[in-house]
């Protein structure tokens, strides 16, 4: 039962929290049985590369990725991850991965591993991400997983001992891993009856996760709350509006409430879009980027400057219709807000497909072989633009290019659908229709 058996997982994205919310939080049906596989040794997993700053932008593996392609795939994207060593981020749970404890005590890693394996073998700097739990943690059966509910439930109460438990299990598994994620987007602690976040149960789960870590390994780094943050185009009560719309105020609480009543935190977590639930991008596409900036930057006053991680971010509204050259320029875009806000660290989210064929937003042609345009802008933003680089002045005479420099580069983007000739950086250039562009600068 190997991860292809895991088609039928349901990868949740930003723009589906009120299906998440309606979900029930029993019921399972438990629809795979556990097979009770022999109890395997630890991978021996390569020291992630020693490197000057952290990388700041790397991806998040899903559903399919390198490890579920041909092997003439598998040394190509190898390539692509590891020529600039990336974050590399995985769920222990879901998103390609099995159940890690199908019954209690029962653990079963060999999907985990597979993924960890090839994070390492590509120079990935790993992080883990603690999301899902097994069914018997959430009202299900032992031995049995209910993959139609696995993205929408949380573990119950009386379980989030068990969970921590599971998270020591992980780390210990996998000690060169030294950065872990609780949770994901709140999935399952959405209250009905109040019509909010459940901030206080996540929160519970959280300090048990956190404390557990920690005495694991002190060097460990732990970060919540991984809150989705939505936004809207009407004007509503909120601490945080501007031309791009107004956030929910009920993420802001759960994150306010988190903040005040963790035991400890390395970094904040979030997520979200460019878009508004309602209209999309506004007041247009790229303007739209700016909310990036802004939850950042509250994020930081309310935390006290904690460092500042996007477990995923989303730019395009669903049938958009762009080409792969705006797609990608509104990525760049998206990467020069983060780099402005001293984001520590940004995780995309990559998109990879099982069949070969179109795959906008990838990173490598699945099943086919051969690098797409954002594998090689993050690659760029990864060199150029890791955290705590200092970023340098840099004008443009044409706001429709947008301009991210630091000392010896800088990296430009035409956000105009036709040529756009200006002054960049003291120099005259040209560029084509959403063209992104490199030139170094100085000596």
């Amino acid at each position: 039962m190997g991860a292809g058996i895991l088609a039928v997982v349901l990868v949740a994205g930003i723009m589906i929290y009120a299906s998440l919310r309606a979900q029930s939080r029993t019921d399972f049906t438990g629809a795979e049985v556990a097979t009770k596989v022999p109890t395997e040794p630890a991978p021996q997993l390569e020291e992630p590369p020693v490197l000057d700053a952290w990388p700041r932008w790397g991806i998040t593996h899903t559903q399919y990725s390198a490890d579920n392609e041909p092997e003439a795939v598998v040394e190509q994207a190898r390539g692509v991850l590891g020529r600039i060593p990336l974050l590399q981020n995985q769920h222990i749970m879901g998103w390609g991965v099995g159940n890690p404890e199908p019954s209690p005590g029962q653990f079963n890693f060999r999907d985990l591993d597979r993924r960890l394996k090839f994070m390492s073998s590509s120079r990935g700097m790993p992080i883990i991400t603690l999301c899902c739990a097994p069914d018997w943690m959430k009202g299900g059966q032992a031995g049995r997983t209910d993959w139609s509910k696995n993205h929408t439930v949380a573990p119950k109460p009386e379980h989030f001992d068990d969970y921590a438990k599971l998270a020591v299990q992980v780390a210990k598994q996998y000690p060169t891993v030294k950065h872990f994620m609780v949770w994901n987007e709140f999935k399952g602690f959405w209250n009905t009856s109040t019509n909010r976040w459940d901030a206080e149960g996540y929160t519970e789960m959280y300090n048990k996760v956190y404390t557990a870590l920690k005495k694991v390994n002190p060097e460990i780094q732990v970060g919540g709350p991984y809150v989705p943050i939505e936004s809207n185009s009407t004007k509503s009560e909120s601490e945080l509006t501007g031309p791009w719309g107004t956030v929910d105020q009920r993420a802001l609480d759960a994150v306010e409430y988190w903040i005040q009543h963790k035991k400890g935190a390395d970094f904040i977590v979030v997520d979200g879009a460019s878009m508004t639930n309602d209209k999309g991008n506004i007041p247009n596409d790229f303007a739209a980027l700016a909310k990036f900036g802004a939850i950042t930057t509250w994020l930081k006053q309310k935390s006290n400057d904690m460092p500042v991680w996007w477990a995923e971010w989303y730019v395009e509204p669903e049938n958009s219709g762009w080409t792969e050259e705006k797609r990608t320029a509104m990525q760049a875009a998206a990467l020069m807000e983060f780099a402005k806000s001293d984001v520590r660290t940004a995780l995309y989210w990559n998109p990879q497909l099982k069949g070969a064929g179109e795959c906008p937003g990838c990173l490598w042609q699945s099943q086919e072989g051969g690098e797409l345009p954002m594998a090689g802008l993050l690659s760029g933003f990864t060199r150029w633009f890791p955290s705590g680089v200092q970023l340098a002045q840099a004008q443009s005479s044409d706001q429709r290019i947008k301009v991210l420099a630091q000392e010896r580069q800088v990296v430009m983007v035409n956000t105009a659908a036709q040529n756009v000739t200006a002054t960049v950086d003291g120099r005259q250039v040209t560029l084509r229709p959403f063209e992104i562009k490199w030139s170094g600068r100085g000596t």
